[in-house]
């Protein structure tokens, strides 16, 4: 939590002012059982009904005060709390941003949610909390303490022995349940983990018939999550009981005292009720701090998630792509040198059992498309998230221009890169918002040119606004080619160097297919180009396309060569085109 504090720093005013707002207001509630022991001891005692009404006022103006006091306090305990929760949650988001793929992937989407969601907002109710009583219920407390030793000695002595004994039991408490709410935590994120899972993948859930197994395994978690909230809050709800029998007992033996004291005329009766007072004022503070120490103990333990993400950081070698290198973009490579090259690269992920991909090696010249297949698993994805960095080879290199892209500045290289991944991404707002995602200053033309390209301009103009349709999350209002073909425009509007379609015509049908092929290959010469793809049909007509087979080079040529030499892409073509195998009616001799 203390590494958090950094970001109250900006209300500072706010943090003092609250906590001594409400010190004020205890300073005045201290202060009414002296009124009460006069008005007793010499108003009532003495039927004196101007000094009541004196000491009565005098009670409505210390209420009065003090309920100022206490408005003033909330209203900057909580712009505090405000304040400093709206910077967490916008620095844990852009630490978030920065993390690399291996990171994000270790991390998990589900518990990022959580932590930047229900984390935070408990961590702010935590710093609400102790702003306002922090500082005000151990005054009263010791405060409630020494106005008894300064009105009873031997009475207050019961205080001494009270309030350790409410001490013991408090943080004792506190130091049980805060591992056990971070175990509730935990249980969080794998509920919303669970819950996210189904809502993206309801479709496949449907498909294979699987509703009653997810609303089993949903039903499980849930259960585990609200056994172990339970238990917490019955250690938690355990406080306030013995708390008050504590406080209750201590309270039966102020009376038998006080009796006593009163018998021999040590003690007047106002002062006998002035200490009761004091000590149902204890009581009611323990139940505060009670509360205070329960929510202070789960921002705690939110407090430890949340600071656990900032831990998170780019380690090497992917912290090899420095921000700061220097790099001079060569558009053309030097004579007899490759564009694009991979060296020897293999690809393990981070607390992965094996490799990914194992000694991958070839070269790719400038304005060439390259057509990547290979059976599912093997690892087509992996290789070209090489290309602009998203994940650091283990061995060997990728190098643009000569240049190994670990040394080029990650806003350089990804600057020359056009990325279209496997899942159609949009994201909310309209088709002109969207495409400004690929270049943020486009102008109309170059958009109808992307749209075009990308066989994406009959869906604009089928919608009404144009350029300005809306678009809802994750472009749910569109069919799965329509999302499709809008990233791939989104893509070509920058006009990339090197542009990556990975496997992201799959919702498109044949003919789509066949014109997005066509008018892909009017940007040869400026832009090289990356196709994987399950469909023969899309790669057959590249200048060179890469087999894989899982992880390995399986093969690299034109079509004509691979299917005079290369098994695997005999195999996965033929499957698809089996009236073209040798020896078939109809096929090759």
């Amino acid at each position: 939590m203390r590494r958090l504090l950094v970001y109250l720093k900006d209300y500072k005013k706010e943090s003092v002012l609250a906590p001594l707002f409400k010190l004020l207001e205890a300073l005045f509630e201290l202060l009414v059982p002296l009124v009460m022991a006069g008005i007793i001891d010499r108003g009532i005692a003495q039927e004196d009904m101007g000094y009541i009404a004196q000491m009565g006022l005098c009670l409505l103006a210390l209420g009065a005060v003090g309920l100022v006091s206490s408005i003033t306090a909330q209203y900057f305990a909580a712009k505090a709390a405000v304040g400093f929760a709206t910077k967490l949650r916008q620095s844990l988001f852009d630490h978030i941003q920065s993390l690399s793929f291996t990171n994000l992937d270790r991390a998990g989407t589900s518990t990022l949610i959580t932590r930047m969601t229900s984390d935070i907002n408990q961590v702010q109710s935590g710093v609400n909390m102790v702003l306002r009583l922090f500082l005000r219920s151990p005054i009263i407390v010791f405060g409630a303490m020494i106005m008894a030793f300064t009105i009873d000695v031997k009475s207050a002595l019961v205080f001494a022995v009270a309030i350790p004994a409410l001490g013991v039991v408090v943080f004792g408490i506190m130091l049980w349940t805060i591992p056990l709410y971070k175990k509730v935590q935990a249980g969080l994120d794998r509920i919303l983990g669970i819950t996210r899972e189904n809502l993206t993948g309801v479709r496949v859930i449907r498909a294979f018939h699987q509703e009653e197994r997810e609303k089993e395994r949903f039903w499980e978690n849930n259960q585990a999550l609200a056994a172990l909230q339970m238990f917490v809050g019955k250690i938690s709800a355990f406080m306030n009981p013995v708390t008050y029998v504590i406080v209750n007992g201590a309270i039966i033996l102020l009376i038998y005292i006080g009796a006593i004291q009163v018998n021999v005329g040590n003690l007047t009766q106002g002062e006998v009720v002035a200490i009761v007072n004091y000590m149902s004022q204890i009581l009611v503070e323990l139940v505060k701090l009670a509360n205070l120490i329960i929510t202070l103990t789960k921002a705690l333990a939110c407090a430890d998630r949340v600071a656990a993400v900032f831990d998170i950081t780019n380690e090497a070698p992917e912290s090899k792509q420095r921000a700061d290198a220097s790099f001079e973009s060569v558009k053309e490579p030097a004579q007899g040198q490759p564009y694009l090259s991979f060296e020897h690269v293999s690809l393990t992920y981070q607390r992965a059992g094996a490799e990914t991909l194992h000694d991958i090696h070839f070269t790719v010249n400038k304005g060439e498309t390259i057509g990547i297949i290979g059976g599912t698993g093997s690892g087509k994805s992996s290789l070209v998230n090489l290309i602009p960095g998203f994940y650091p080879v283990t061995q060997g290199a990728v190098r643009l221009e000569g240049k190994d892209i670990r040394e080029i500045p990650q806003e350089e290289l990804r600057g020359r890169v056009g990325m279209v991944p496997q899942k159609a991404v949009l994201f909310k707002g309209t088709i002109r918002s969207n495409l400004q995602w690929g270049k943020p200053d486009a102008d109309e033309e170059e958009m109808w040119r992307a749209l075009e390209l990308a066989q994406a301009k009959e869906i604009v103009e089928g919608k009404p606004g144009g350029l300005d349709a809306a678009i809802t999350q994750n472009g749910k209002n569109l069919s799965g080619g329509q999302r499709q073909r809008l990233t791939i425009a989104r893509a070509l509007v920058r006009r990339p160097e090197i542009l990556i379609l990975d496997d992201s015509a799959s919702a498109l049908d044949y003919a789509t297919d066949a014109k997005l092929r066509g008018a892909l290959r009017t940007l040869r010469g400026n832009t090289t180009t990356f196709l994987v793809s399950q469909r023969a049909s899309s790669i057959r007509n590249a200048d060179k396309i890469i087999v894989l087979d899982d992880g390995e080079l399986a093969g690299v040529g034109t079509h004509k060569e691979l299917l005079e030499g290369c098994t695997v892409y005999q195999e996965i073509y033929y499957s698809q085109y089996p009236n073209e195998r040798p020896g078939q009616k109809g096929g090759r001799a």
